[in-house]
């Protein structure tokens, strides 16, 4: 089981980021789908290899194909969405009267799933990239969609812990290389 591979990589300092890690993985608010598939999101928002790779090995398990593409689809779009609007709410309103430019097609197809579930990926990846105008934006579309505060919350949880994960983990690398 690849959670538990982390875990287990967690050193003694991270106890509260192994503990938060486990609960995670049985949150009540979510579906399977949309709780692997914010896990696997937020683990690729990380940019830790092992993070990635142990996530979604045993997000597989949870996860058809499409939900699992849906999810680095998430990420990706949402990599470069939160650097340009993070970006463009330094600027703003100067830059108001302009367009974005970039293609985004992946958000109006939801990577292949239901809307619900791809903004609860986008929201979760655009709080572990810390941008203030995706996070405010994802958030309205999941109420509108029927998303309680209880799931937008657990989202919140979720890239909070993968955050502080991805950081223990990279820690324990570069302090055993």
């Amino acid at each position: 089981m690849s959670i538990e591979n982390l875990r287990s990589a967690l050193p003694s300092y991270a106890k509260d980021m192994n503990l938060n890690l486990s609960a995670m993985t049985r949150l009540g608010s979510l579906t399977e789908q949309q709780l692997w598939g914010s896990l696997l999101a937020t683990a690729a928002a990380t940019k830790v290899d092992t993070v990635l790779v142990e996530t979604l090995e045993e997000a597989k398990q949870h996860l058809s194909e499409t939900a699992v593409e849906a999810a680095l689809g998430a990420a990706t779009i949402m990599g470069m969405n939160n650097v340009f609007y993070r970006t463009r709410g330094f600027l703003e309103p100067e830059y108001d009267d302009q367009r974005a430019g970039l293609r985004m097609q992946i958000i109006g197809k939801n990577g292949g799933v239901e809307k619900l579930d791809f903004e609860m990926y986008a929201l979760a990846v655009s709080a572990v990239n810390g941008c203030s105008h995706c996070v405010a934006a994802h958030e309205h579309t999941l109420r509108e969609e029927g998303a309680t505060k209880e799931q937008v919350n657990d989202l919140i949880r979720i890239a909070a812990t993968m955050a502080g994960v991805a950081q223990g983990i990279q820690i324990a690398e570069a302090l055993a290389a």
